[in-house]
């Protein structure tokens, strides 16, 4: 049997063991409180005036409602946190920290009801755009916010949650979905002990009668707006930092999301984080701007922290000019990937179906553009291509093998297969995938004979697309990946130490992996350049982000 029809066959067999794994039976289980849909303000669950409904895009169908919060809604939990902020502000770092250490130590207690939220609220790929959402039938007294396509029941009993017949694909994979978890608890642990460092300087002074002083003070209240990609992460590496310095905060979730937000509330109220401190405003993507608007604009608001789309930051910042808001944006990413001659080309295969598969392509720092050169472009993208068809699986999230699912919606999908065939069109080649397929999946795809002038190598892709472009030069590697103008994320592999620190210092990014396609961690500062962002977030410096440094200048001391 031809290689060629090994490939076929094998690809035939992952697409049928998809379609079996989407028409399967799958239950969500987890413990009710941690299912909400109402706001929470100032430590109580409150309703909106209005609720907006959880519905499958396909069909309409609706699941629930969930508190649909007006900018009277946002006002008031900014009034809420401002008011909390005047005691919270005065509590000790010890206490903050202490506070901190019982939030995260509940986000691990409950990690798998919490990954099962996400894997039912999320797409496979641990991301979610707009528009997708749970569709069937709940029992009276009882609401799951959620998503599936067409077919599914979802039924709810005395405190549990169990849904059959499911046949979606949704669902972060259950092992990615706890480790989002993890990852998440994570900053609110790191910022429990980061809480206890933030300290002032005492300035040596040119003068015998006076003493200068330096006092870091929280900055106030703080908006936080996150995006549906990381529902529970993105919230805790703001907040985690937020809290600790001495701010208080109103987090307004994706409108796809917001299950992981308001189960978030609820822990941190377990945790006995104060009422006011931590609020949650979830809206309908109609009431979106206008609660955006509000977070943006109120003078009560100190700080705004941002992560979403370059296009929607700069609309924000613009809306916080006029009060002159400190403010952190973490925005659109387009990383190289570079594979100089001197790598291992094991290492750099591994690196590549790393950062470029995890949560199917659906992340900030996923590599978007791979630059090969000319010596080692052969064997790498054999290797690369042998990796993505025996790794890589598509299937519901509940499936154990699963390590693709689909991209968040359809307009997702037809941006990757957009991509896909304006590069088809110009002369690159498909080793494998390149289809779109049901729904929202689009097959993982490997391109070769790719040129700098196709839409892939210009515009983000967020989906499973791995481009090659083979070059001869390290200058002309570094110009390709620097004609760009974001720059959150690099990676290069190489073996040659005078190269590595070149090109370490050359790329015009806020982040390099060095033979890693995996950067982040809490203690890591996590931030781009250009228009990727912003500030900082993680590490010892994201604190700074919610703190202002007060001049003290003591005077009148006899020498």
């Amino acid at each position: 049997m031809s290689a060629l029809r090994v490939r076929s066959s094998r690809r035939l067999l992952r697409q049928l063991l998809s379609t079996a794994a989407m028409n399967r039976r799958y239950t969500l289980d987890v413990a009710a409180p941690l299912l909400r849909t109402q706001s929470y303000v100032d430590g109580r669950w409150v309703s909106a005036a209005s609720d907006f409904p959880v519905v499958d895009p396909c069909t309409g169908q609706e699941i629930v409602r969930v508190s649909n919060c007006g900018p009277g809604d946002a006002r008031t939990a900014v009034v809420a946190a401002y008011e909390a902020f005047q005691s919270w502000k005065q509590t000790t770092a010890k206490v903050r920290s202490q506070l901190l250490r019982r939030w995260f130590d509940l986000l691990v207690l409950h990690q798998e009801d919490l990954a099962k939220l996400i894997t039912f609220e999320c797409p496979l790929t641990g991301e979610v755009l707009s528009g997708e959402v749970l569709s069937g039938e709940v029992l009276p007294g009882e609401v799951l916010s959620g998503e599936v396509l067409p077919g599914e029941v979802l039924r709810v009993r005395s405190s549990r949650v169990r849904s059959s017949r499911v046949r979606s694909s949704r669902g972060k994979p259950m092992r990615e979905a706890v480790g989002e978890i993890l990852y998440s608890a994570s900053f609110l642990e790191w910022f429990s002990e980061e809480a206890r460092r933030v300290e002032g300087d005492i300035i040596a002074s040119p003068f015998k009668d006076r003493k200068i002083l330096f006092l870091k003070q929280p900055v106030g209240v703080a908006t936080i707006i996150t995006p549906w990609n990381f529902p529970s992460a993105m919230i805790t590496r703001k907040v985690g930092a937020a809290l600790a310095a001495g701010c208080t905060v109103v987090v307004k979730p994706a409108e796809d999301t917001p299950l992981s937000a308001l189960a978030l509330a609820e822990l941190a109220e377990q945790a006995g984080i104060p009422p006011g401190v931590f609020n949650v405003v979830p809206c309908s993507r109609e009431n979106t701007p206008t609660v955006g608007e509000v977070l943006c604009t109120d003078p009560l608001v100190a700080k705004i922290s941002f992560t979403g789309s370059t296009a929607t930051g700069k609309l924000l910042l613009k809306m916080a000019a006029d009060t002159v808001k400190k403010a952190s944006m973490e925005l659109g990413g387009h990383a190289p990937f570079i594979v100089f001659d001197s790598a291992d080309v094991d290492k750099a295969v591994g690196g590549a179906m790393a950062s470029k598969f995890r949560n199917s392509g659906q992340t900030c720092v996923c590599s978007n553009r791979f630059l090969v050169q000319s010596s080692i472009h052969d064997r790498f993208v054999e290797k690369l291509h042998k990796a993505m068809e025996a790794e890589l699986r598509m299937g519901h999230g509940s499936e154990p093998d699963t390590t693709q699912g689909p991209l968040i919606n359809s307009r997702a999908a037809e941006k990757v297969a957009l991509q896909i065939s304006d590069a088809v069109s110009q002369g690159a080649k498909v080793l494998t995938g390149g289809r779109r397929l049901e729904g929202s999946f689009v097959e993982p795809t490997l391109l070769t004979d790719v040129t700098t002038n196709m839409l892939c190598m210009k515009e983000e892709t967020f989906g499973p697309l791995v481009p090659v472009v083979r070059f001869n030069t390290e200058d002309e590697a570094v110009a390709i990946a620097n004609a760009s103008n974001m720059g959150l994320a690099g990676y290069f592999f190489s073996q040659d130490v005078r190269q590595i620190w070149r090109v370490a210092e050359a790329l015009e990014v806020g982040m390099v992996g060095i033979n890693e396609g995996l950067l982040s961690t809490p203690e890591a500062l996590f931030g781009g350049i250009k228009q990727s962002g912003l500030g900082a977030e993680g590490s010892k410096y994201g604190i700074n982000e919610y703190l202002e440094v007060k001049y003290v200048c003591f005077g009148g001391l006899a020498p």
